[in-house]
């Protein structure tokens, strides 16, 4: 599959781009394991314009975790157009416009899946970033906004039309949110809309099985994994395995996912603080231990803890009720240097009147 000149080989897989989960640490994870390709979290276009810090931080990555795109959205044209200008400065592999967060907050203001509702204006916005970006520019969305309202393979048809040069639909609609089964047998429907320029699916392609099934089923060119990635980057491993072999790998040793824990919780200290990094850490515990005897007592345990040698150091006695012997952790972890995020000149747009 290619992404104008990129490309990313048979039936790729890619990291979706997932709030408070697709941070750097994180997708350097997902590459190691095989993602193919990967995205930032995304990015409020009137934070990048109005220089708020912690959108400025969310346009870092490592050089390690090409080929990345970096996600914008916005319901404001000229906002959305600056971020993009300063998204393509920080040099990504391409830049990608969310049109699929179903999120109150978000869509109020015509953000994400908010602007299904005006296709004029998701347009305009989508003509904006092709105009401004000097990389490829692609495109997340939903199926429409609720079931009265799907008008996909019009929107697929107009996106390409603009100059985008990839598709990704998750498929729900924004009144669905994340209930109910995803609509893989819409993917098929949009993929024949499109003359050119790839499909890439989502929604419910959470295991090795179901990511085969979404690209046989459905016909798409690469399959985007969200949910079934948090707690879990070895998916696209076993995901990349079952495609070319039928079968499915071993899950990784207890060593290996507590030496993949230290070192995320590592990474997350280096990219935003110490303490920041070990308490934003928290919430991905339940995933990398789901399903082991005595998860929960070491998911609260780890909570008590604020500093990364404190994790570490339970990490590193702490043994499963079924295990003999302590499972040792090294402690010489790997800091990747992420690429430091910085405004270009000219970046703010002017103060608005009283």
């Amino acid at each position: 599959m290619r992404i104008a000149d990129l490309d990313l080989g048979p039936r790729p897989l890619l990291l979706a781009p997932m709030e408070d989960v697709s941070d750097p640490p994180f997708r350097i994870l997902c590459k190691r394991y095989g993602a193919d390709l990967l995205y930032t979290e995304f990015i409020s276009a009137g934070g990048l314009a109005y220089g708020a810090q912690g959108s400025v931080q969310k346009l870092e990555f490592y050089e390690e975790e090409r080929p990345v795109g970096i996600q914008i959205f916005g319901g404001e044209v000229d906002q959305v157009r600056e971020a993009a200008r300063i998204a393509d400065a920080q040099d990504p592999t391409l830049i990608d416009i969310n049109f699929g967060c179903p999120v109150k907050k978000v869509v109020c203001k015509d953000g994400g899946a908010g602007i299904l509702r005006n296709l004029d204006k998701m347009e305009a916005i989508t003509a904006a970033v092709v105009d401004e970006a000097t990389r490829p520019v692609t495109v997340k969305t939903r199926l429409g906004w609720n079931d009265e309202s799907i008008r996909i393979e019009e929107v697929a048809r107009m996106l390409e039309a603009t100059g985008v040069a990839a598709l990704a639909v998750h498929a729900r609609t924004r009144a669905q949110m994340y209930r109910g089964e995803a609509r893989w047998e819409w993917l098929p429907r949009i993929k024949a809309a499109l003359r050119d320029i790839p499909l890439i699916g989502n929604g419910d392609a959470t295991t090795p099985e179901r990511v085969k099934d979404m690209f046989d089923q459905t016909g798409v060119d690469a399959v985007m994994i969200g949910r079934g990635a948090i707690g879990n980057p070895w998916v696209f491993r076993d995901a990349r395995a079952f495609l070319e072999t039928g079968e499915v790998p071993d899950p990784p040793s207890w060593a290996e996912r507590i030496a993949v824990v230290a070192e995320h919780v590592t990474l997350k200290a280096a990219w935003l603080g110490e303490r920041k990094g070990v308490l934003e850490m928290r919430r991905m515990y339940g995933g990398y231990f789901k399903g082991h005897r005595g998860a929960s007592q070491l998911r609260m345990r780890l909570m008590e803890h604020d500093t990364r040698d404190g994790v570490l150091d339970l990490l590193h006695t702490w043994r499963p009720e079924d295990e003999e012997t302590t499972v040792p952790v090294a402690r010489a972890v790997g800091k990747p240097a992420a690429v430091p995020a910085r405004l270009p000149r000219k970046a703010r747009l002017p103060e608005r009147a009283a």
